[in-house]
């Protein structure tokens, strides 16, 4: 057994609001594509994070707050009644282990969609398609031309937002996170090279912060500051994104919302030897949720541990771990001894089914008999 478990604050209580984590760490939210046609979370997926409701947090997979937000076939949504009803069985199910408190995180893809998956066309803040193909049910797909949003349309997903936030509450969610980041939608508004607006919601770091914060105030408003969470990948180019502003705007977006008492801030592949981490974490008062970059082709043999405790030397409250968690149903138990980790089948990370998604052994079933 590692011998610094138990002194390690990874594996000690923390309060986040009014709810007490069993530890820091934080199951990220990861999108599996297990959910129905029509974007309604399946007993599947009950399954899926019952068995991984050790973690202190979970933040269920990314969940469309109307159908225009829809990425990827066979993606979460909740907007709907039959959409909380799927939920309201997930989170049964890891409430019945007495284990994690449970947010949803709420995305809408903005231009990472097709006519194929949503039956829409996307919108996005500019017209500027989505570079290189999108997955769709008949395979991979040319991206199409995204519709501008008009005022309208903002204001309407602003409340779509608002009303997924509310649902996820009825379905028994301790609270949502707000998805800024990785090249959707919030993050689209964010970027200058996906957001030409020349109206309020562009142009200026001010105005091209301007939606993000409208949907975190909104969302606040309808269920509490205190059940939202905020997620943000600064520099992060995936889905075509350049934050080339970066040092500049993201400062100024967590000072902007650092007095809203929002129950965390969740920074995506944070790195805590950069100053850009450093200031963020000395303007954001309130909780900090550090997601560390790990290497895409395996997970550490540590499980991320040692990531893990560097940022937490570094300031962060809480660590978020996706591809170590989604691999391991018993991940805390493995950091917590030392014990060897499952690597991931990345073949079937999103073919559907039960297999490389609920079928990984948990450590009992990896001791030999007698053992």
């Amino acid at each position: 057994m590692n011998e610094t478990a138990h002194t390690s604050h990874l594996f000690t209580p923390y309060r986040l609001g009014s709810l007490t984590l069993e530890n820091r760490l934080v199951m990220a939210p990861m999108t599996r594509t297990r959910a129905a046609d029509d974007g309604t979370a399946t007993p599947l997926m009950a399954t899926y994070y019952a068995q991984r409701s050790t973690a202190g947090l979970i933040v269920a997979e990314a969940s469309s707050p109307n159908a225009a937000g829809k990425t990827y076939p066979d993606t979460a949504g909740i907007h709907s009644d039959a959409h909380v009803a799927g939920w309201r069985q997930v989170v049964e199910a890891v409430k019945s282990t007495g284990g994690a408190r449970m947010f949803l995180q709420i995305q809408h893809g903005g231009r990472v969609g097709h006519p194929d998956n949503s039956g829409l066309t996307p919108i996005a803040p500019s017209p500027i398609p989505l570079p290189g193909p999108i997955h769709t049910p008949t395979g991979p797909k040319r991206a199409v031309l995204p519709r501008e949003m008009t005022l309208e349309d903002i204001r309407t997903t602003i409340g779509d937002f608002a009303a997924a936030a509310r649902r996820a509450i009825d379905a028994g969610f301790d609270g949502v996170e707000v998805h800024a980041a990785n090249g959707y939608l919030l993050h689209q508004f964010l970027a200058p090279n996906t957001n030409r607006r020349t109206d309020d919601y562009g142009g200026s770091v001010a105005g091209r912060m301007r939606f993000v914060v409208a949907v975190v105030e909104a969302v606040a408003q309808v269920i509490g500051p205190d059940r939202v969470g905020l997620r943000i990948s600064p520099g992060n180019t995936v889905n075509g994104i350049d934050d080339a502003d970066a040092g500049v705007l993201y400062p100024q977006l967590v000072g902007t919302l650092a007095g809203h008492g929002l129950a965390y801030l969740h920074i995506v592949f944070a790195d805590p030897g950069q100053p850009l981490f450093e200031r963020i974490r000395t303007i954001w008062p309130g909780t900090l949720i550090a997601n560390p970059k790990l290497p895409q082709d395996q997970i550490p043999a540590d499980g991320g541990r040692s990531a893990a405790e560097k940022l937490l030397a570094a300031g962060a409250d809480l660590i978020a771990l996706g591809r170590p968690f989604l691999a391991n149903p018993d991940l805390v138990e493995r950091l917590r001894t030392g014990s060897p980790v499952n690597p991931v089948r990345d073949g079937l990370m999103y073919r559907g089914g039960p297999e490389g998604y609920v079928d990984y052994p948990a450590l009992p079933a990896l001791t030999p008999a007698g053992a």
